[in-house]
């Protein structure tokens, strides 16, 4: 693993090391913790670099574990106006192009059956809160639980009205549980046929089985055509470490728990010293 110094990032050496030899490349971006820091707020230098990446002609996009809604924002705020987008953690892939409605198409979205793992958890945690985004991309909430990565506000329904929705992404947050302790119960659960990530705080995003922001890269990959070596991550998160891992050029930013270090290519600067404007300005 290569950890990026303030000297190679942004100058000559990083150019003499990209060697996509001018081909296209397929750039894959968190936004939390990479694009954006931990209040919501994009740096000009962290904009600017993915705004000329996009203007080099460079396959960028959005890898979030962000709701649609709460995505859109970030596309646009960098310039995206043609290519692909991934939210929900991989659960929902959309197609951007200025010619669609709102200027996107949802191309995928994996669902599930969220009861079981519902019914599971809130046994093991029952001071959490719950969240559900459904199919049809309403969210559900307990608790009047509510939150930016949405892109919507949450309705207020009972536990067992969210039993019976279908799910793209369940969201569990608790302020008495640590993340260890949530790692703790989703292993005395056993959590089957879904896919799972807890955050930086006690926070638990599921996914339907087998699908991650690696799945749903990999499938844009193969309708692109671009080589695997030619793909680039950017991210922060655990729910980052499957993309980091499939990248051609996986890098972790400077404050990411070291379990998500420990799967990167590379190590770059924290989202508070834009380290993502590091990386990108290093593949113009």
């Amino acid at each position: 693993m290569t950890t990026l110094t303030e000297t190679s990032v942004a100058g000559n050496d990083d150019r003499r090391d990209n060697n996509n030899n001018g081909r296209k490349l397929m750039v894959a971006l968190d936004v939390d913790g990479t694009l954006v820091d931990h209040d919501g707020h994009m740096s000009q230098g962290v904009r600017e670099s993915a705004q000329a990446v996009v203007a080099a002609g460079h396959e960028v996009m959005i890898a979030t574990g962000r709701s649609l809604k709460a995505t859109l924002p970030i596309i646009e705020k960098i310039g995206i106006e043609r290519g692909y987008a991934v939210c929900c953690n991989g659960g929902v892939t959309l197609r951007l192009h200025p010619a669609l409605d709102g200027g996107y198409e949802v191309i995928h979205k994996a669902t599930f059956d969220p009861a079981p793992a519902l019914r599971a958890l809130r046994e093991r945690l029952p001071s959490a809160k719950y969240a559900l985004e459904d199919a049809d991309g309403n969210f559900l909430s307990t608790e009047r639980f509510q939150d930016p990565s949405f892109g919507v506000e949450a309705i207020g329904v009972d536990f067992h009205t969210m039993l019976e929705a279908t799910a793209v992404r369940v969201v569990v947050f608790s302020t008495e549980n640590t993340p260890e302790e949530f790692n703790e119960a989703i292993e005395h659960v056993g959590l089957a046929g879904v896919t799972y990530s807890v955050g930086w705080t006690a926070w638990l995003d599921i996914a339907a089985a087998g699908v991650t922001k690696a799945s749903a890269l990999e499938n844009l990959r193969g309708r692109l055509g671009i080589e695997r070596h030619l793909t680039v991550a950017i991210g922060d998160g655990r729910n980052d470490i499957e993309m980091l891992t499939w990248a051609g050029r996986g890098v972790a930013m400077g404050q990411a728990p070291e379990e998500v270090i420990a799967v990167a290519n590379e190590v770059t600067h924290s989202v508070f010293d834009d380290g993502a404007a590091h990386v990108l300005r290093s593949l113009l």
